[in-house]
């Protein structure tokens, strides 16, 4: 019989690399592609198959990078073309692909088609752009821009008011206009060409705004779109393509992720990431996390896209604070939690994207004070709360919890000065926690968070089932243990895994008693009928 042909990214590990904080190559403290290219051997001996790098196009960095003012080079901060011509054939020879992160929804408004579409309204670029008539102080309507003011900005030589969703240097791009969509999709094959393996597609669902409506994510002609920009470009290549999609639920993620391949492979959906955030407030204000609550959402996206989409798998990402710190134990039990998390997530169904020194366990940062912080996200709320009358520890406290300089600071790499990634001064002061945690402690330890991920890598692999076993959810009450089961046709797994500082009931089924163990996180066997703190397991059996 012949065997169905599976996408190579449905088996795949993506390593995602904020690149101005992996490696530095040239002492000025700025992560760049050559540091990259220095770490190739690292990342293959990890297992990963692909590298997503946050934007390194050229860019006045308003907003790190998803500024973008020239869509074909590369900026002067991180190297140049010739650079990213080297990442990705030095890549290549290691089995792994470059994936670009893309921001199609606007541009910088130093991009030379906005420069020239601010001239006048007769010139060629100006409808690359979405404005609309009105008279000074007056916007077309009241919405707000994501970065705070009114999502209007007027411009007095053409008398109109651009539109952007984010920064004021963020215009929006005109997806109405084919010529916008036609000079884009001959970018993305400019990139093909140059052999890349894919892209993030950045705020995706926010293409097809509709702001005289005052609709920016989900409009009408969306998947329109999405449909077209595959077919004109993705289509004619073997891609892993993903696309950030706040605004997603299981039935958008199907059309996504159609297995036809008509849109993308995947979407990043954050639901189980928002469940700290109190109901009605801003991201700062934090409630514990309903455990029962997301295990039923990791469920629920398991059950309804088997068979007819795809999952994206991930805890961290440069956007959010790190994982061991938020649902494991960055003390007494760093190590055996962020290898409990890992298990947890890289037995499901779906790619799973590992975020720079994740795979090492890397935590929160807590810095003396805002003046070490760099984010203008929390620059602003520390502003804006400490003026509301807010304490400074309170403020500071919701920064060390939530802050995404957290997951920013240098990577670390071994325990010389500024760990390793930089001989100048870093852009940002490198955790002190670095001369315990560093990928030279790790690589070669046979019990390393390190080697836990290597060794899931390896799995999903060697073993069908993690790519292709249904999911069937376990104890769903169960206020301590994430378990669940995975089963193809000739095979099962069995995930266990206790999210709690305190031991777990358990016993393990009467079927599994005679299974193989897979993979656990603490190096002696479990004798007791409980699990210990954040332990977690992975069994596996065949049925000939």
């Amino acid at each position: 019989m012949e065997q169905k042909k599976i996408r190579w990214w449905k088996s795949a590990v993506v390593y995602q690399i904020y690149p101005r904080s992996f490696k530095d190559s040239n002492g000025d403290g700025i992560g760049d592609l050559q540091g990259v290219i220095e770490k190739l051997d690292y990342l293959k001996e990890l297992g990963v198959d692909a590298l997503w790098l946050s934007p390194v196009f050229t860019s006045p960095q308003d907003d790190n990078g998803y500024d973008i003012s020239n869509y074909r080079d590369i900026d002067p901060m991180f190297g140049t073309l010739k650079d990213m011509d080297e990442l990705i054939a030095e890549a290549k020879k290691r089995g792994i692909r470059i994936i670009l992160d893309l921001v199609l929804n606007h541009s910088s408004d130093e991009h030379p088609w906005f420069q020239e579409a601010k001239k006048s309204r007769e010139n060629p670029y100006h409808d690359y752009y979405v404005w609309r008539d009105g008279i000074p102080g007056t916007p077309p309507n009241d919405m707000k821009a994501a970065f705070g003011g009114s999502a209007w900005e007027w411009v007095p030589e053409v008398e109109q008011y651009y539109f952007h969703q984010f920064s004021v240097k963020q215009p929006d791009l005109n997806w109405e206009n084919p010529k916008v969509r036609r000079e884009i999709y001959d970018m993305i094959l400019w990139w093909m060409d140059r052999g890349v393996g894919g892209f993030r597609l950045d705020v995706i669902d926010q293409i097809a705004k509709e702001p005289d409506l005052k609709i920016t994510g989900n409009g009408p002609r969306l998947h329109e779109f999405i449909r077209e920009l595959s077919r004109e470009t993705f289509q004619k290549g073997d891609l892993l393509t993903v696309g950030e999609a706040w605004g997603a639920d299981p039935e958008k993620a199907k059309l996504y992720s159609n297995p036809d391949g008509s849109e993308f492979s995947m979407v990043f959906q954050f639901e189980h990431m928002m469940l700290e955030q109190e109901p009605g407030k801003e991201k700062w204000d934090r409630i514990p996390l309903p455990f029962v609550r997301l295990k039923r959402i990791l469920a629920k996206w398991q059950e309804e896209l088997y068979g007819c989409g795809w999952n994206s798998l991930f805890w961290d990402n440069h956007d959010l604070p790190r994982i061991v710190s938020r649902w494991g134990d960055e003390g007494k039990y760093r190590e055996v939690s962020a290898k409990m998390l890992a298990i947890a997530l890289h037995g499901m169904q779906g790619t799973p994207f590992v975020y720079q020194g994740e795979e090492l366990g890397m935590t929160n940062v807590h810095f003396p004070d805002i003046t070490w912080y760099r984010d203008i996200e929390s620059l602003n709320m520390y502003k804006e709360r400490m003026a509301a009358g807010y304490s400074e520890h309170a403020v500071m406290d919701s920064i060390y919890s939530t802050g995404r300089d957290n997951a920013r600071t240098p990577m670390q790499w071994d325990d010389s000065k500024n760990a390793g990634f930089t001989q100048g001064d870093p852009w940002m002061a490198v955790n002190p926690n670095y001369l315990q945690i560093n990928a030279a402690a790790q690589v070669h330890h046979p019990d390393s968070v390190f080697a836990c991920y290597q060794r899931l890598i390896s799995l999903r692999k060697s073993y069908p089932v993690f790519v292709e076993g249904r999911f069937r959810l376990l104890l769903e009450q169960d206020q301590q243990i994430f378990a669940y089961v995975r089963e193809c046709e000739k095979e099962k797994l069995l995930v266990c895994a206790n999210f709690t500082s305190r031991p777990a009931p358990f016993s393990l089924p009467e079927e599994w008693q005679e299974a193989e163990i897979l993979i656990q996180n603490y190096p002696e066997k479990n004798t007791e009928s409980c699990l210990r703190p954040y332990e977690a397991l992975i069994y596996r059996k065949t049925s000939e």
